[in-house]
């Protein structure tokens, strides 16, 4: 003989109510606001801001911008660069310029600005010294391991003559 509750459904099996009902539909929405406001959070507490803080200067000198880079591909330009480890701690900064035809580029003027590619204020400029003819060096205390965005210019007097940006690998300290 089978016993039988309510609305002829066996005992062990529950039963669909409203009220049951009612809680899943407030327990997944509650899953999805939760998981929404740690994606919000998160993203607003990550990235730093603003980037460029006027577009339309920026805009105004795209095309001077295009004008030194024609200018930049017709010298032909190679600069090598290295970022590594010194005793200390420090960071080494190295360039070596050459032009199209292999030769070392010699009394330059480089300034190079180191970029933290997730936080803008790590951001670091260096000044490198010519130490030999076409090297350059400069040496950053203070930077974390990582990948850093290296932006380059070599300058004679007022005249831009190379820009470039690279990406950069410094291995931690105690590597």
């Amino acid at each position: 003989m089978t016993t039988v509750e309510r609305n002829g459904a066996p005992p062990d099996v529950k039963l669909l109510t409203g009220r049951r009902v009612l809680f899943w539909i407030i327990g997944f929405f509650a899953v999805i606001f939760s998981a929404n406001g740690v994606f919000v959070y998160l993203a607003l507490n990550s990235f730093p801001g603003v980037v460029v803080e006027s577009s339309y200067k920026a805009g105004q000198a795209y095309n001077q911008e295009l004008a030194d880079a024609r200018a930049q591909a017709e010298r032909g330009w190679l600069v090598s660069a290295s970022l590594t480890r010194v005793v200390g701690g420090a960071a080494m900064l190295r360039i070596e310029p050459k032009d199209h035809e292999g030769h070392v580029l010699a009394g330059l003027d480089f300034i190079a600005v180191m970029e933290h590619p997730a936080h803008k204020g790590g951001d670091v400029s260096l000044a490198l010294s010519e130490v030999q003819s076409g090297v350059y060096q400069a040496s950053a205390t203070g930077l974390a391991g990582g990948n850093w965005e290296l932006v380059l210019e070599a300058r004679r007097g007022d005249q831009r003559l190379f820009r470039s940006e690279n990406r950069l690998f410094l291995k931690n300290e105690d590597d």
